[in-house]
């Protein structure tokens, strides 16, 4: 029997296709998963399927694909490297400036496809945002149930459960941050506990969503910021101390920024991540595109792999 096929939570994937660009930064990525006899519906991808570009690697189709809500992008695809592990684990939240119809789990496919090439599981987690039920607390109860895979991947796979890896682009920085974060009852999905995770990699994405709001929502084109936490910071401060690092520090013992179009955190917010115990380092990359460092193949990903690879593995 094959790994794939021990769940009833999973289905296979078939092989999807990649489109040549089109104008600026758009491509469109079909993805289709086939479900499992037991499932009425199948993953649904956004309209606008996915932002970004790789031209320089075709996605393997994900081992297994695994349903962590019952909602259309309540999905993660699971690709393992081949050989017997146990394997580092990276978890894998997209992009997309929280807003639905600009971009979905399958623009991180090329990169999850590298590095399970050099050794790295990966789970590569889509879910809601602002427009399609995402949002506050949307977004939130989704990253947290999508972190609940990880023990059942590691219980049905060879992971390295103590070397698992929160990896986040773009706006998905948040969601690696903000699940290894103890929260109180006025956070997005009420009291939890800090997930145990060993590190956190965020790839051009904030160190605090309300401190680098104007940063980020020019960095998106439009204002992400206010619509993804349901308000302004004055109608809403108690939202964003919540998830800020100045408040609750992730509980990791590394934090890795790999920066391209925005700016290293500033000094107090990796203060604020260090207080949790985390070392905290950050690569500048001057001058390159926010998606030039998630592009296997092209030289600024190139620059900075092996030191994401020694986040991943824990070197």
């Amino acid at each position: 029997m094959s790994r794939a096929a021990k769940s009833p939570l999973l289905f296979r994937g078939r092989s999807w296709g990649w489109w040549s660009a089109i104008p600026f930064l758009f491509l469109a990525v079909g993805c289709a998963p086939t479900p499992a006899p037991e499932q009425a519906s199948q993953p649904a991808q956004p309209n606008n399927a996915t932002y970004g570009t790789d031209a320089n690697l075709k996605p393997t189709p994900p081992d297994a694909t695994l349903r962590y809500a019952d909602h259309p992008r309540g999905f993660a695809e699971l690709r393992l490297p081949a050989g017997d592990g146990p394997f580092p684990l990276a978890v894998i939240y997209h992009g997309g400036c929280w807003k639905t119809g600009i971009a979905s789990q399958a623009y991180m496919a090329p990169l999850a496809t590298r590095w399970q090439q050099l050794g790295i599981a990966t789970l590569n987690v889509d879910y809601r945002e602002v427009g399609d039920g995402g949002g506050w607390p949307g977004s939130f109860a989704d990253w947290a149930a999508s972190a609940q895979l990880i023990d059942e991947v590691a219980a049905r796979y060879p992971i390295d459960r103590a070397a698992v890896t929160l990896v986040g682009h773009s706006a998905g920085a948040l969601p690696a941050q903000w699940l290894a974060a103890r929260q109180g009852a006025d956070g997005p999905v009420g009291a939890r506990e800090p997930l145990t995770v060993r590190a956190g990699l965020v790839l051009d994405g904030p160190g605090d969503v309300g401190a680098e709001r104007e940063g980020f929502d020019t960095l998106c084109q439009f204002a992400a910021v206010d619509p993804f936490i349901g308000g302004e910071s004055q109608r809403f401060p108690e939202r964003y101390k919540a998830i800020s690092p100045a408040t609750t520090a992730p509980r990791l013992a590394q934090v890795l920024f790999v920066q391209a179009k925005l700016p290293a955190p500033s000094r107090a917010t990796q203060a604020a991540m260090a207080s949790g115990g985390a070392k905290v380092t950050v690569r500048e990359n001057i001058g390159a595109s926010h998606f030039a460092i998630i592009t296997p193949g092209n030289p600024a990903y190139a620059a900075n792999e092996a030191a994401m690879l020694a986040v991943l593995k824990g070197e």
